[in-house]
């Protein structure tokens, strides 16, 4: 079984590349085989595990020419954890696709020959709703969105919404929203108690459980490398990404036991 999850949000800020890396690393530590698509042109999701964003083959060589080299995927500092890397000439291919063949299932295509080589693979969106966005809800099984806790989130929410239901109209009936995910929480001031309430009621069944804190230590990690698990392993924020990889295949839990079955 592979299941590809792409985190989204048109806004910018909201904790995409930091879900993508520690989520990712969490899944992989919990002896889950995973790969993160960093599909940003600002490449951070590359450079926050440690990579250089000066890659000669990438993701924009592999949607331009529809096919993966060799050496495109590579592994990181943590087993069972690999990367297909992002750089700054991703940011043309926005124009480049415009009028290609099979513009909006380039990265469906890419990630149909991994066959069954992972059990996760995510995808981390750039902040818009273009033909990057659009490939990756195309490729995907299901979508978390990060909510940042203010007010603005229900105003992004709506909006993605929306082009999720676009995209499950035009290009991938299938899509499912696998949650909602509470980010950069403060317990302490009430309008993120109150945002988190007002959401929770209108989307219960898509909330995650799992609630990510603001913590200094998430953003000190990406600058050393290194996902949250290796920078500090005791922080709030650590804890929280294991527990949100525990609920994420605590939910899926069934789909990998019928997958292993009929291995």
């Amino acid at each position: 079984m592979k299941r590809t999850i792409a985190i989204s949000n048109q806004k910018g800020g909201v904790g995409k590349t930091t879900t993508a890396i520690n989520l990712g690393a969490c899944l992989a530590m919990a002896g889950k085989s995973t790969l993160i698509i960093d599909a940003d042109p600002q490449a951070n999701t590359t450079s926050g595990l440690g990579l250089p964003t000066n890659l000669e083959n990438t993701i924009y060589s592999a949607l331009m020419n529809e096919k993966l080299e060799a050496d495109t995927i590579r592994p990181t500092v943590i087993d069972s954890l690999f990367v297909l890397p992002s750089d700054i000439n991703l940011s043309g291919a926005e124009l480049e696709l415009v009028s290609a063949t099979n513009r909006e299932f380039r990265l469906k295509n890419i990630i149909a020959s991994f066959d069954s080589k992972y059990d996760f693979i995510l995808i981390d969106c750039p902040p818009s709703l273009g033909l990057l966005t659009i490939n990756s809800l195309s490729a995907a099984d299901s979508v978390i969105i990060p909510l940042q806790t203010e007010y603005f989130a229900l105003e992004a929410l709506g909006k993605l919404m929306n082009t999720i239901n676009s995209i499950r109209d035009t290009f991938n009936p299938s899509l499912e929203v696998e949650g909602l995910l509470f980010t950069m929480f403060d317990k302490r001031t009430s309008l993120s108690n109150q945002i988190v309430e007002e959401i929770a009621q209108n989307y219960k069944s898509h909330v995650f459980g799992t609630v990510i804190p603001r913590n200094i230590k998430l953003s000190e990690a990406p600058s050393h490398g290194l996902p949250i698990v290796l920078y500090d392993t005791k922080s709030k924020g650590a804890d929280a990404y294991v527990d949100l990889a525990r609920e994420l295949i605590n939910k899926h839990k069934n789909a990998f036991e019928d997958s292993g079955r009929k291995k």
